[in-house]
């Protein structure tokens, strides 16, 4: 694995794009702008995960439907999910990695959760109204201490060759968004 400078990323060779994160780095709307830049198909892992009502998908069909998206020649696929990284990373030409600092992610879950309350987002399920769940902001602000270790440590243990853009600033999400051109 090695780390990429995002001011100077060569990513006309990308065809199949990771985004991974903590809640509320950016990670959808990352992959919104990066689709629409380069070109390539968003598929949002929360809207495999999520079926209506906040049901979860049973893990088989959740297992075969990352699978088959990551199968595919091109796509930009933002979510986190530890136990669907693999073949998303067998396949994978870029990771990036929004490494945010909790002061940033945090606030940005709860104003998303307000300004979005009881509608459905874009990147979750159908009929997954947006929700103010205390369990979720513990859940979201365990992240640096419970999940992104694990993170660090996958991207490290299985795709040593592949380059991973790390965006530890809002500046940097920016500067890689320049970098992709477009709109």
């Amino acid at each position: 694995m090695h780390d990429v400078d995002p001011t100077t990323a060569d990513m006309a060779a990308w065809r199949r794009i990771m985004i991974m994160g903590p809640s509320g780095a950016g990670k959808s709307t990352l992959a919104r702008e990066l689709g629409q830049r380069l070109g390539l198909p968003v598929i949002h892992l929360d809207r495999l995960f999520w079926l209506p009502g906040w049901t979860q998908c049973p893990e088989d069909d959740f297992q075969m439907a990352v699978r088959k998206a990551a199968e595919g020649e091109r796509w930009v696929i933002d979510g986190n999910y530890r136990r669907t990284i693999e073949p998303r990373l067998e396949r994978a030409d870029a990771i990036i990695f929004l490494d945010l600092p909790r002061r940033v992610y945090l606030p940005r879950v709860i104003a998303r959760s307000v300004r979005t309350f009881g509608r459905d987002r874009p990147d979750m399920g159908d009929d997954c109204p947006e929700r103010l769940d205390p369990r979720f902001l513990k859940w979201v602000w365990d992240h640096e201490r419970k999940r992104r270790p694990e993170m660090v440590e996958q991207m490290m243990e299985h795709q040593q060759q592949l380059p991973v853009v790390w965006l530890r600033y809002p500046r940097e999400v920016r500067a890689l968004l320049r970098r992709a051109g477009g709109a």
